[in-house]
C-alpha cells in the first residue's frame, strides 16, 4: 500500500512539472505579435524601445547574441523552436534584424518569460506620412 502512495505522489508532481511547460492558451489558435528583432542584450543592457540600427543587431547576432522581438508593449518574446532537438532562431531571425515585424505562433509563459514558436515572420511595410 505504500508503494501505491509513494507512485501516486510521482505522478501527482510529474503531472504539475508538464502543466507548467504547457503553452499559454495551448487550446487557443495562433497569437500575433508585432514588435522589433533586436539583440537580446541590448533589450535589456540598453533598455531599448528600439534596436539602434540593423547592422548593430546583425552583428550582435553574428557574435553569438540571441535575437528576440521586443513588442509594441515592452514584452521579449524568446523565439524558440518545438523540435526535439531544438535549435537556435538567430538564422531565421537574421533576414529581419533591426526591424520591425509581425510574427505569429504559438507563446509559452513560463516563470515571467515568453517564448514564441513562429509559424510565420514578415516585415511589417512602413506607412508613408
Amino acid at each position: 500500500m505504500k508503494r501505491n502512495w509513494k507512485i501516486l505522489v510521482a505522478a501527482v508532481i510529474l503531472l504539475g512539472v508538464a502543466m507548467g511547460a504547457v503553452p499559454a492558451g495551448a487550446d487557443s489558435a495562433a497569437v500575433t505579435v508585432k514588435g522589433y528583432v533586436l539583440d537580446s542584450a541590448c533589450a535589456f543592457t540598453k533598455s531599448l524601445d528600439k534596436p539602434i540600427s540593423k547592422q548593430c543587431a546583425v552583428a550582435c547576432a553574428r557574435a553569438g547574441s540571441a535575437l528576440v522581438i521586443l513588442s509594441e508593449d515592452g514584452t521579449i518574446y524568446w523565439p524558440i523552436a518545438d523540435t526535439t532537438p531544438s535549435k537556435g532562431q538567430n538564422a531565421r531571425l537574421l533576414p529581419f534584424a533591426g526591424e520591425k515585424v509581425t510574427a505569429t505562433g504559438k507563446i509559452y509563459d513560463r516563470g515571467g518569460s515568453k517564448a514564441i514558436v513562429i509559424e510565420k515572420i514578415e516585415a511589417q511595410v512602413a506607412v508613408a506620412k
